[in-house]
């Protein structure tokens, strides 16, 4: 046997190395890159946060893997944010088909849209003429920024300025010479005398989230973008800083200001109410009222309007607890029995309701919150139900004492046996924001 040529054995030991060397890739180069990519992707970043699309690292041939994780560790993290900012407050589009044959009915009357909350911006179809400026009365601290506010708005901007007759007529005011040129030019107007709904384009709040809830309630219609400053107690609606007044308003006024659309509660009270009937008592048994429960004859409509926090149904100065029962839709859902019960928008999530123990919620979720004040019941916990139903609240049989009712805090009224309080979800008012840390309430 003749021996092999050195140079043909050196061949065959360089494709033996050759092929271990593929083979050692094939088994464990792929599982080290998995690796790399499982322990770099954010924990906190789920699918359904991020549009449906996990983001992996890229691979590098013929790099290390750990220049790879410096390399492509702050790309990760920019795409993250990205994802994070577009894609952060809405859920994917729900699915419409289930196995291979059920799908959902089409239906295009009931296709609701829900823009992103960070491309809505406000513009203008023209130039805006008159503003609005509400201010929180018995504060001295305030005459000054109104002072100021006023005079930028009359003397630089040339609008019309409209205030409340009550405000104009401060002693402080009519007292200060240097500002009697402004206040000759001011449109006043009163509340519950002068309609001022269909003039204003633009409304601005000097105080707190009082003073933006009074404002709202000014407006039972379409109701103009509102700026909010914060210079009262709490400002939980007023995102805008008053030293920078002046570079905001002209923000707004230009347009493509960052906008917040919030949602107002629609609200009836209805006297006489119930038919008083066996039909009625049978169906109440069951907790199904029936379509013609209702007498419009009988029944009148003592108030209508919208309110942008809560209404509250408590006991009032009894010292008995309060026993209400709670429709939706018409089918009772349960009996409160407490000091009252508080059905609110999101944007009151964080008033009265917060304090009663529920949860907040973002306003640009179509919902609504019922929050029990103080049950007597383990059962009862604050619920969210959906912003299209229809809530009705009445004495129940059983009551030993009236309930009173309030809205957004004001036009407090007594609810008596056979009357009802009903509301239902009505998209909304506008409120304006010119900068991107601002929020349009």
């Amino acid at each position: 046997m003749e021996d092999e040529p050195p140079s043909r054995k050196a061949e065959e030991g360089s494709s033996s190395k050759r092929s271990q060397r593929q083979e050692e890739r094939q088994g464990k180069l792929p599982r080290r890159r998995k690796e790399v990519k499982r322990s770099l992707r954010r924990p906190d970043c789920p699918e359904h946060l991020s549009g449906g699309s996990v983001h992996w690292l890229p691979e590098h041939p013929g790099s290390e893997a750990s220049a790879s994780v410096e390399d492509t560790a702050e790309s990760c993290l920019k795409r993250w944010d990205r994802c994070r900012r577009g894609h952060f407050l809405h859920g994917p589009y729900p699915a419409t088909h289930f196995g291979p044959k059920a799908c959902v009915l089409p239906n295009p009357t009931s296709v609701m849209h829900i823009q992103d909350p960070a491309s809505q911006r406000l513009t203008w179809s023209k130039p805006p003429l008159n503003v609005l400026v509400i201010r929180k009365i018995r504060d001295e601290t305030l005459l000054e920024p109104f002072r100021e506010l006023c005079r930028f708005l009359v003397e630089e901007k040339h609008l019309m300025v409209y205030v409340e007759k009550k405000v104009v007529d401060d002693g402080s005011l009519m007292r200060d010479d240097s500002f009697s040129a402004i206040r000759n030019q001011l449109c006043t107007f009163r509340e519950g005398f002068d309609d001022i709904s269909d003039c204003i384009d633009l409304i601005i709040c000097l105080g707190g989230d009082g003073t933006l809830l009074y404002a709202s309630s000014l407006f039972q219609g379409s109701v103009p973008p509102v700026m909010a400053f914060h210079l009262g107690s709490l400002g939980f609606l007023t995102p805008f800083k008053f030293e920078s007044f002046r570079t905001e308003v002209d923000k707004v006024f230009e347009g493509n200001a960052a906008i917040i659309l919030r949602s107002r509660l629609k609200v009836k009270v209805v006297k006489g109410t119930f038919q008083k009937n066996e039909q009625l008592l049978s169906a109440q048994e069951n907790g199904i009222l029936p379509h013609n429960h209702i007498n419009n004859e009988a029944g009148k409509i003592t108030l209508q309007l919208q309110v942008l926090n809560e209404v509250v149904v408590d006991r009032g100065p009894s010292s008995y607890l309060s026993n209400v029962d709670l429709y939706l839709d018409g089918r009772l859902i349960t009996s409160v029995q407490g000091d009252g019960v508080i059905v609110s928008t999101p944007t009151g999530s964080t008033a009265y309701a917060a304090a009663a123990g529920a949860s907040m919620i973002h306003p640009n979720v179509p919902a609504i919150m019922v929050t029990p004040i103080c049950p007597h019941s383990l059962s009862f916990r604050p619920i969210v139900v959906p912003a299209g139903v229809e809530l009705m609240i009445t004495l129940s049989p059983d009551a030993r004492n009236t309930a009173w009712v309030s809205f957004d805090g004001r036009k407090r009224q007594e609810i008596q046996h056979g009357d009802s309080y009903g509301n239902e979800h009505q998209q909304l008012s506008n409120r304006s924001s010119s900068t991107m840390e601002n929020k349009l309430y």
